[in-house]
This record gives structure tokens, C-alpha cells and sequence, in this order.
């Protein structure tokens, strides 16, 4: 039986690239590829594959929210990361997303394989560079406390410090997430109070030194 799998990441030519080494693996399959989260979402209904190799930084949807939103339809779809960013904020809120693995891009290919079997069987695979951030960060003290702030907000406020950091309007937030504009609002009031910030520009700071996002 073959492993069907979906590519999601914006730059085709590295889409490709990964597509082209898969289909080298005799029970691979690439069934699916998308270049947004939100196509990610639409392609998974229409596949179904069993493992979702999924970018993070991404337009329209990013990789965390996609992957959200596809578990809550295909619950036993295994998901993982393959990202440049290896912040420790993005990879905690893909683990709690529901990703099984998280990969960084530059790994080698007997590693992506490793982590799409091990998903695959619905265990999780983190490569040890993560593996080492996620010690680091659970086992020293100055990084608990730096992890103050960010454990403190609610993921639908992580959701929307998110996008207002990468620069989206009010109303564009309010469709992305499907909520209304004056909870959109609400939320980002709160997420000042929280964090005792009283601009976007303090709150763009916030989130990309938790690693919510980056400036690109």
C-alpha cells in the first residue's frame, strides 16, 4: 500500500523538488499539492491523503491555522512541518495545532522520509534540532520565563496577533478566521492589556520575538 501525500508550501520550485525525490520512494504518492492554507484545506477535502507535508509561513492561511482546520474535518490525517522557521513559539503552536512532526528544510531526504513514515503510523517525529529546542525550553528557567507572555494568550488571540503583525486589516482578519469585526477588535484589546502594549507596532515586536511570525 502507498503513502498518499500532500506538498503545501507557497514556492513552487521547491514544491517540485520535494515532489520529484518523493515519487522516487517506490509507496510514496503524491496525490495533492497546494500553495496556500487555505487551497491546503479545499485539496485535503477533495484527496484525503494520509500524510500532509505542510510549509508554515504561508499567504492567505498559514500553516498552523490550515492544519486546524483540516484535523477538524479529516481527524485522521497526520500532518508535518516541513519550515525554515524553527522559533520555538511556531513550534509549540504547530504541536498544539495537532501537527504529529516538525522538520526543518534543510534537512536530507532519508530524514523527510523518516518523519512521512513515522507519521504516517500516527506517531510523532520531531528531528533533533527541534528535539533540542523543545529540552532547552522546558528545562531552563530563563526560557519558562520568556514563555510567560505568550503561554498567557488564547490561541484564537495568538490567531489574531498573528495577522495583525503580518499587517492585515481589521476586516481581512475577521474573514481569514471567520469571526466578526468587533470580535476581532475585542481580541486585540485584550491581547494589549495582556501583554501591557499599547500599539501595533509593540505588538508586531511581541510576535516576531516569540517567533508568531517574521519579518520577510
Amino acid at each position: 500500500m502507498s503513502i498518499r501525500i500532500m506538498l503545501v508550501d507557497d514556492h513552487r520550485i521547491l514544491r517540485e523538488g520535494v515532489k520529484c525525490l518523493l515519487q522516487k520512494v517506490s509507496d510514496f504518492e503524491v496525490v495533492a499539492e497546494a500553495s496556500d492554507g487555505r487551497e491546503a484545506v479545499e485539496c485535503a477535502l477533495q484527496a484525503r491523503p494520509e500524510v500532509i507535508v505542510m510549509d508554515l509561513v504561508m499567504p492567505v492561511l498559514n500553516g498552523i491555522e490550515a492544519t486546524q482546520r483540516i484535523l477538524a474535518e479529516l481527524p485522521a490525517t497526520n500532518v508535518l512541518i516541513l519550515s525554515s522557521n524553527q522559533e520555538r513559539a511556531n513550534v509549540t503552536a504547530a504541536l498544539k495545532a495537532g501537527a504529529k512532526g516538525y522538520i526543518g528544510k534543510e534537512c536530507v531526504m532519508a530524514e523527510l522520509e523518516k518523519g512521512i513514515r513515522a507519521v504516517s503510523a500516527g506517531k510523532s517525529y520531531l528531528d533533533p534540532r527541534i528535539t533540542d529546542l523543545l529540552i532547552n525550553m522546558y528545562t531552563q528557567k530563563t526560557a519558562q520565563d520568556a514563555l510567560g507572555n505568550f503561554v498567557a494568550l488564547s490561541k484564537r488571540e495568538q490567531d489574531v496577533l498573528r495577522h495583525t503583525a503580518e499587517g492585515r486589516n481589521t476586516k481581512d482578519i475577521a474573514f481569514t478566521l471567520c469571526i466578526s469585526v468587533k470580535t476581532v477588535e475585542t481580541h486585540r484589546l485584550n491581547i494589549m492589556k495582556k501583554l501591557n502594549v499599547s500599539s501595533i507596532a509593540g505588538l508586531t515586536k511581541y510576535a516576531v520575538r516569540e517567533g508568531l511570525t517574521s519579518l520577510w
